[in-house]
């Protein structure tokens, strides 16, 4: 599970900026009925959701990047090879540019709290760190400072027990190089632990499944599926999986002739692939391809569904950008209802749904609003700090007429647009 996430100098995000997954102190009986929306953890209450809302280029967007450039390091950078540009921008404004971006996030891997967090310029790594809580003191796993001596004995500094010759694997990482990536890619154990945390427990956007463990999900949740097919307004009355076996051309990489071919390497190989069909209810004898032949609509709203069910029935953490584009509301109150239906499942989504600022559907904490400052950054600050709002408010109602920001101001009457043609 994601603890919080915090950062800096990253496309329109300024100053630091956290997204805070722990439930505020909040005893109204509003927020009592909202029990589903949270869970506990040593003692502790965490939000299963947060909603981040505002206007077009107010920087909703730029947290999710944030969140899915800092994963991306941690799995890939072990790849990096001298002379790359890192792939994000830095604020641009107030000299900013000239300044390292920081990336911190908390979270919990096996029932131990970590606290990792690194800096960066877009050419070199200028920190990096590791902390644990075993217990109620902080414990240093490892640290490192590049601008603190050349030898890597003076760069890095290691806690008793965590990793096995530390220092070798210090000694293979370069300037734009992660050490947890490097380590886990030298078979360290904690490293590895926490790499296959990223990789299996937080995702960012929609991903893949294994395609055993799709029909798997698809079989034990067939009802549910349809269910939610049916509220988008299909007429789809059954979904089925089908292996089928398919023979594509053979070529690895490291046969550089036609004469290694002919010597006896099989030039096509067979690969197992699952169909997913579809059946409606006007003939459901007839199958349909749902990758081919339904909706681009139906396709993602099924694959979604498919990643939310892995992701509930785990624990994971599911960071999603617009996750309810083109989907009724109903459908999008739905998918989050799946969320809190769960032990301790997460989502972060941004949404432009002002259906969902609904205090008898959102606790306060879970609200979020960006909006851009006059300087051009980010402003990000949630619906509890506004001390001021009584949960017999009308939350929606109240962020459409500007109470809280966050909503774009655009004169868009038709005799305004009329000037703009020149009429």
């Amino acid at each position: 599970m994601v603890l919080n996430f915090s950062l800096s100098n990253f496309y329109s995000i300024k100053d630091r900026l956290t997204v805070d997954f722990g439930a505020t102190r909040i005893s109204t009986a509003a927020t009592k009925e909202l029990s589903d929306n949270v869970f506990t953890f040593n003692n502790k209450k965490y939000l299963k959701s947060i909603g981040v809302f505002g206007p077009n280029a107010s920087g909703k967007t730029s947290i999710i990047k944030a969140l899915s450039f800092c994963i991306s390091l941690i799995l890939m950078s072990h790849r990096n090879n001298e002379g790359i540009v890192f792939n994000f921008m830095p604020f641009k404004f107030d000299g900013y540019n000239e300044k390292p971006s920081e990336f911190n996030i908390g979270f919990i891997c096996d029932g131990m709290e970590y606290e990792y967090s690194f800096s960066l310029n877009r050419k070199e790594i200028i920190s990096e760190s590791l902390y644990c809580y075993p217990g109620k003191r902080k414990a240093k796993i490892f640290v490192r400072k590049e601008q603190v001596g050349k030898s890597k004995s003076e760069i890095y500094s290691f806690g008793d027990g965590f990793f096995v010759k530390p220092l070798d694997v210090a000694q293979s990482t370069g300037r734009n190089t992660l050490f947890i990536s490097r380590a886990s890619q030298m078979d360290r154990e904690l490293a590895k632990k926490i790499y296959s945390f990223f990789l299996h427990n937080v995702f960012v956007g929609i991903p893949s499944i294994p395609n055993d463990y799709a029909v798997n999900l698809l079989n034990t949740n067939k009802s549910l599926l349809l269910q939610a097919l049916k509220m988008a307004d299909s007429d789809i009355i059954d979904v089925e999986a089908r292996k089928e076996k398919v023979t594509i051309p053979f070529m690895p990489a490291y046969l550089t002739s036609r004469r290694e071919v002919d010597s006896g390497m099989p030039a096509f190989q067979t690969e197992t692939f699952i169909r997913f069909l579809t059946s409606h209810k006007k003939n459901p004898e007839i199958k349909f391809d749902l990758e081919l032949e339904e909706s681009a609509g139906t396709v993602q709203l099924f694959y979604m569904l498919l990643v939310l069910l892995d992701v509930c029935k785990n624990g994971k953490t599911l960071i999603i950008d617009e996750f309810d584009l083109s989907l009724h509301t109903e459908l999008a109150e739905f998918i989050i209802n799946l969320v809190h239906a769960s032990d301790n499942a997460q989502i972060l989504f941004t949404s432009h749904n002002t259906n969902l600022i609904n205090i008898r559907k959102f606790r306060r904490d879970q609200i979020y609003f960006t909006d851009k400052k006059d300087d051009a950054s980010t402003d990000f600050y949630s619906l509890y700090d506004f001390k001021d709002f009584r949960e017999n408010m009308d939350a929606e109602k109240g962020y459409l007429q500007g109470r809280f920001d966050a909503v774009p101001y655009v004169s868009s009457s038709v005799e305004t647009i009329r000037k703009l043609f020149g009429e």
